[in-house]
C-alpha cells in the first residue's frame, strides 16, 4: 500500500491498515496526543482502531503544542 504520510511517499507490505496501525508502523510514540488527518479530513480518536486508509491516502499527523507568555 502506497500512501503520502506528512508530504511523504511511503510504501507498506500492508494491503490494509487502519490509522492505530499506521500510528504503530510510524512508530508514534504517545498517539493519543496526535490528531490525524485523513484526505484534509480529521479522524476522531475513538475511530483510529476502525478507520482503514486505501491506496494513494494522504494522512497528516498533527501534533499540538501550547505555551505563550
Amino acid at each position: 500500500m502506497n500512501l503520502i504520510i506528512n508530504d511523504e511517499a511511503k510504501s507498506f507490505s500492508n494491503e490494509a491498515l487502519t490509522v492505530s496501525e499506521l500510528l504503530k508502523l510510524e512508530e508514534i510514540e504517545r498517539p493519543y496526543t496526535v490528531s490525524v488527518q485523513l484526505n484534509d479530513e480529521f479522524v476522531a480518536h475513538e475511530n483510529y482502531a476502525t478507520q482503514r486508509l486505501k491506496e494513494g491516502d494522504r494522512v497528516n499527523f498533527l501534533y499540538f503544542m501550547g505555551g505563550g507568555a
